[in-house]
């Protein structure tokens, strides 16, 4: 991993300060390559703020690479990515971040306490802030049960909590820094059922009057998605909303059914689990 890393080319950065007219995401003819397989040929679309874009198809199509370019883990090799007109490789790291929260399913905790974890997300925020974060992210009740509370050491990797209150955690981080744009990279991977409602809360906190990116294994929580992008081996194959594209795209109605298809078995599987 480390020789991946070092023979990686390194990032094209700029030192402006983000100057964009909105936050409006937009890609253009955009083409990437991770070596020498190309993954994006030639994607164009706009993500208009104040709305939520989903991104689906099947897995390599495409869907987190154009999360990472947005948030510039990787140069695109041909096209533009701009927000708000400014192209993202203009703008120096720090405006960039400054502007993103993006949260995905490769989640990492500090052993530090966890009211310091969350704190990551804006580290001026007092105490007070930083617990009204938690309670948005429905992370509060779980923590006050904790040993230490809201002082529990998270452990390595915040190995002393489960999946999906890690990924909670990581939520209330997103809700404390309150960037414009969000970005979610499959960030609900680890939920379970029991907690569904709560995660659906706390996207419901975090999204709110922002520019939203949105990639989701489970389908019906991008029905309500304002544009939803099928992908198609790094192309874009259609989008739409939710109806129209069940209607006029095979890939996508086939992707839906699938979706729920997998849905269903889970809750049977547990159903038969407790029989």
């Amino acid at each position: 991993a480390l020789e991946k890393a070092l023979d990686r080319k390194p990032l094209r950065c700029g030192d402006q300060p983000f100057g964009g007219s909105s936050c409006d995401i937009e890609f253009k003819d955009v083409h990437f390559a991770y070596r020498d397989k190309e993954v994006l040929k030639g994607v164009s679309f706009t993500a208009r703020q104040n709305e939520m874009t989903a991104l689906v198809g099947a897995s390599g199509s495409g869907k987190s690479t154009i999360a990472r370019l947005i948030v510039h883990h990787y140069d695109a090799g041909e096209g533009r990515i701009s927000i708000g007109g400014q192209p993202v490789g203009d703008m120096s790291l720090e405006a960039l971040n400054s502007k993103i929260s993006y949260v995905s399913q490769d989640l990492f905790l500090f052993n530090r306490s966890i009211l310091e974890n969350i704190r990551i997300g804006r580290p001026s925020a007092s105490d007070g802030e930083v617990r009204e974060a938690a309670k948005k992210a429905c992370c509060d009740e779980f923590i006050n049960e904790l040993e230490n509370g809201y002082d529990t050491l998270a452990g390595s990797s915040g190995s002393k909590l489960s999946g999906g209150q890690r990924q909670r955690i990581c939520f209330a981080r997103a809700i404390l820094k309150d960037s414009p744009i969000v970005v979610l990279d499959e960030a609900t991977a680890f939920i379970d059922a029991e907690n569904e409602e709560k995660m659906a809360s706390a996207i419901r906190e975090l999204v709110r009057s922002k520019t939203v990116i949105v990639i989701a294994h489970k389908l019906r929580s991008i029905e309500g998605a304002d544009n939803i992008i099928v992908l198609d081996e790094g192309r874009i194959r259609a989008c739409g909303r939710h109806d129209e594209l069940l209607e006029s795209d095979g890939l996508y109605s086939r992707l839906w059914d699938l979706s729920e298809a997998a849905s269903g078995w889970t809750v049977k599987e547990e159903s038969e689990a407790e029989a």
